[in-house]
């Protein structure tokens, strides 16, 4: 925990280690969940958006060395929970139809997470002058908000309807 919140920056350090903290957690997660998955598009899905978290990982290691921060040492309790209520979803007896579209509501849970996290960190950033951290955090909000769309088209427009039938 943080000895203090007694300035917006000491509140944005707090916000880039839970961001560090969600992301190094659903590394792990997003593997689970792309096996897990049936439908070919969910899986790719996945398999892409654990690429951009990699990705999104390295991002927020430069905002930390650019800020001399140390991102260590916290854990996302949010992200955690958002974990770990996925994977009793994954646990239960499902047909495969159903279970893609319970993989994308908890997917989109997260997803809903970290946009947040990542608008919060960038606002922060902007109004403490952080213009390089902007541009990374940006960077990262839209490739969360896509991926959101995405399951979301996938959910609406097939998922769900396969699942329905079953």
């Amino acid at each position: 925990m943080f000895d203090k919140l007694e300035t917006l920056d000491d509140l944005f350090e707090m916000q880039l280690k839970d961001l560090y903290s969600a992301e190094n957690q659903l590394v792990k997660a997003l593997s689970q969940m792309a096996e897990k998955a049936k439908d070919g598009r969910l899986r790719a899905g996945f398999t892409k958006h654990l690429h951009e978290t990699e990705k999104q990982i390295e991002r927020l290691e430069k905002i930390g060395e650019d800020l001399d921060l140390d991102l260590d040492g916290h854990t996302c309790k949010a992200m955690k929970g958002l974990i770990e209520e996925g994977q009793e979803t994954m646990s239960e007896r499902a047909t495969e139809e159903v279970m893609d579209a319970a993989l994308i509501a908890a997917a989109q849970r997260i997803e809903h997470y970290e946009i947040s996290g990542y608008g919060t960190a960038a606002h922060y950033a902007q109004r403490l002058g952080h213009t390089r951290a902007v541009e990374l955090l940006r960077q990262t909000l839209e490739e969360e908000q896509l991926t959101d769309t995405k399951l979301n088209d996938l959910a609406k427009n097939y998922i769900n309807q396969k699942a329905e039938t079953e």
